[in-house]
């Protein structure tokens, strides 16, 4: 309790304030720190909440004069330990808001407005669908407002009724000796609402599990783990608050010959030795088309030969990676008698070769050592 500010200080008035004083000024500073007008900032919903609670303690007579006389710790002493979040506050304060932001003379208050829950789903694509995007149609099971009662809960020809007990404020309040309690009235569970003729076709729930389909456009270059949002399409909102939101996670299935790296793709393609020694010209399978490579005189087993551009696109620009070949050489099999026979000859054109070689460093380095 040490740490917390004065609630004079917070909203700015003086000790004598009258209650008209403190109402304006506690609307002034709900409207400017309000979360939905500072969606993510935490600075503005703490001020939010301490200002709230500054309001409930100094326009509360009984609450105000522990105050004024024991400060932060007398009201810690009397059990006021503040407001738990913010639907306690918006409940408490229901007509501020409704008038403030425009819910005119209903009692249909912002604590009882409820964003729709954000929906999951998981699309598993192939490597080309990944590549080079795709729309998809999915099926999805969501909520929807009641189509016969139009989300209001009640039978049609029938409304709403205030709840009786707490007379539409969907708080119930005790006193406990100098102090009045106020807890969520259990009977309409804080609707501050009952529904005596619940609508038969969603039994009172007011909304409707369903079926849809929707069209989902994937862009190219999306890999395993890429997140999609599509904002409205998840489940609707009560009380005419907004739709959450469907995101769609991405798993994209293995390729037999391509794999991925970043933007790049790999290939492992075989040839023969005569062609690795020889050099010569292939066709190899791209992801778009069939191209003609070059495989210079010379090449080794596991060499690289790099096709630019013609890797998978880049989700945020128009450039795309390279196709990375990688050389396997295979070693012949089944060889007929022809076949080994030249084999052995060029084995010993090759044991000459090295011989010869090695007599020509041996000359050259004893030449050197006369000198």
């Amino acid at each position: 309790m040490a740490n917390k500010r004065d609630y004079y200080e917070i909203l700015g008035v003086a000790r004598n304030a009258t209650p008209e004083e403190l109402k304006t000024v506690y609307r002034k500073l709900a409207l400017k720190y309000h979360p939905d007008r500072n969606p993510g900032d935490k600075e503005s919903e703490e001020k939010f909440k301490e200002a709230a609670e500054a309001y409930e303690v100094l326009h509360d007579p009984q609450k105000k004069a522990i105050y004024d006389q024991y400060g932060h710790q007398g009201l810690e002493g009397s059990g006021f330990s503040g407001f738990g979040g913010f639907e306690d506050i918006f409940s408490s304060f229901s007509d501020i808001f409704e008038d403030f932001f425009g819910f005119g003379n209903g009692r249909r208050s912002q604590s009882r407005s409820q964003r729709g829950a954000d929906l999951r789903y998981d699309l598993t694509l192939s490597f080309m669908e990944a590549a080079f995007g795709i729309e998809k149609e999915i099926n999805l099971e969501k909520k929807e407002p009641c189509s016969a009662c139009n989300g209001t809960r009640s039978e049609p020809g029938s409304h709403p009724e205030a709840c009786r007990h707490c007379h539409g404020s969907g708080q119930l309040s005790r006193n406990q000796g100098f102090f009045t309690v106020r807890t969520t009235c259990h009977y309409c569970r804080g609707a501050g609402q009952t529904i005596s003729h619940p609508c038969k076709n969603c039994r009172g729930a007011g909304q409707v599990i369903i079926n849809k389909k929707v069209s989902v456009k994937i862009p190219a270059g999306v890999d395993s783990g890429s997140r999609l949002r599509l904002t409205g399409e998840g489940e609707s909102g009560a009380n005419g608050a907004s739709s959450g939101d469907l995101y769609v996670f991405i798993q994209v299935e293995p390729h037999e010959v391509f794999e991925r790296h970043e933007n790049d793709v790999y290939c492992r393609i075989p040839i023969s030795f005569v062609q690795a020694a020889l050099g010569d010209k292939i066709t190899v399978s791209t992801l778009n088309d069939r191209k003609s490579v070059e495989i210079p005189k010379g090449t080794q087993p596991g060499d690289l030969i790099r096709l630019q551009s013609e890797g998978i696109p880049h989700l945020r620009h128009n450039r795309r990676g390279d196709l990375i070949i990688q050389i396997a050489i295979k070693t012949p099999t089944n060889l007929t008698k022809k076949q080994e026979s030249l084999l052995q000859e060029f084995t010993k054109l090759e044991k000459n070769k090295l011989s010869n070689k090695l007599k020509n460093i041996l000359k050259s380095g004893s030449g050197s050592s006369a000198n």
